[in-house]
């Protein structure tokens, strides 16, 4: 990437980073989303969007274009894993049950905060049963499962009626603490950039269209869904002229993937199978054309909005991209330039016929 071509995006990384930084740190694990929709919402209106609120609480932000039909839809999530309280053990420490694909040695020590039904925050770590090394000889071997995670609540409590005085119950939401840090060197570390690092995108996106004042070629619709790490996200609310859905979700990396930190990740399939070939060929041509950092990558455990909307029977052609991520469903991290590549695609793509 040359200096010019960073120095270009400083300004539109600035309002990403900002965006970015504030959505992470409003709680939304699936099925309590209501305070990071409300931010978005808000957002659309001082950029002066038309939106509307779907029955299950996603926005769909729509941009006309020079023409009506055919249409394009991306969509990018904004829920994020949690868990949700399953019981209150004698003691007063909290079991869970997990809201999302996450796996509980990865929120071992975490910091959480839950919010009680009448809207009142506790916080508390998330441990094992058998937390101490100087007690217990072998906690190491314990397996990290539900039922051998607690949470310690930072309340003086000592048995399931002094937790349940202060309000909290079965049901009740739990949500990680992302510790949020942007780093010198470019690096975003946190929790949840699983999607809200595409959110973030698409607003920046967002943004620009309306500040430049140059039409697109199609009518375009941004969904940001709110169910997505529960499978239903982006199955519905597309309009009949939509024939081009692509969502925008992270990059998967580990051993035996191309994806990197600094990179637009271009899916060829997931779990669900193939991404429509031709869609796929075209984001990769306008990759090139634009000079940009991508991969071509293969995620083996993963679906997307996308996927989900052709289960649900929706007849589009359907393609995903977005930044790579390091550690996904885990303590995260990206790069400010898989930001910018993501961000460059997606406008190519948006102003391309």
């Amino acid at each position: 990437m040359t200096e010019k071509g960073v120095g270009a995006f400083v300004k539109t990384l600035d309002y990403v980073l900002e965006q970015l930084v504030a959505l992470l740190n409003i709680p939304s694990p699936s099925g309590n989303t209501e305070k990071v929709i409300q931010y978005v919402e808000s957002e659309f209106q001082r950029l002066g969007i038309s939106y509307t609120l779907n029955h299950k609480g996603g926005l769909i932000a729509t941009i006309a274009g020079q023409q009506a039909v055919p249409q394009r839809m991306l969509t990018a999530h904004v829920d994020t894993l949690g868990a949700m309280v399953k019981e209150i053990h004698p003691n007063g420490t909290l079991r869970l049950t997990n809201i999302g694909g996450f796996r509980w040695h990865s929120v071992e020590g975490e910091y959480c905060w839950i919010e009680t039904s009448q809207g009142n925050v506790f916080t508390g770590t998330i441990l094992t049963r058998q937390p101490s090394v100087h007690v217990y000889r072998e906690m190491e071997k314990l397996p990290r499962t539900e039922e051998n995670m607690i949470v310690r609540l930072d309340e003086i409590t000592k048995s399931a009626a002094d937790t349940r005085a202060l309000g909290i119950e079965v049901g009740d939401f739990v949500s990680f603490d992302p510790r949020v840090q942007v780093t010198d060197s470019g690096f975003i570390k946190s929790r949840h950039l699983d999607d809200k690092a595409s959110v973030a995108i698409l607003l920046g996106v967002m943004k620009d269209i309306v500040e430049q004042g140059k039409a697109l070629p199609y009518t375009t619709h941004f969904l940001i869904s709110n169910n997505e790490e529960i499978g239903y996200g982006g199955n519905s609310n597309i309009p009949r002229e939509v024939k081009e859905y692509l969502a925008v979700d992270m990059g998967a990396i580990g051993d035996g993937q191309a994806t990197d930190e600094y990179c637009v990740s271009i899916c060829a399939k997931d779990s669900s199978g193939p991404y429509h070939k031709a869609f796929r060929q075209r984001l990769v041509e306008l990759a090139k054309e634009a000079g940009l950092y991508y991969k071509v990558d293969i995620y083996p455990y993963y679906g997307s909005d996308a996927s989900a909307a052709l289960r649900a029977g929706y007849d589009i052609v359907h393609g995903l991209i977005g930044p790579g991520i390091d550690a996904s469903h885990s303590h995260e991290r990206t790069h400010t330039q898989a930001l910018e590549n993501t961000f460059k695609l997606i406008q190519a793509y948006l102003h391309s016929r």
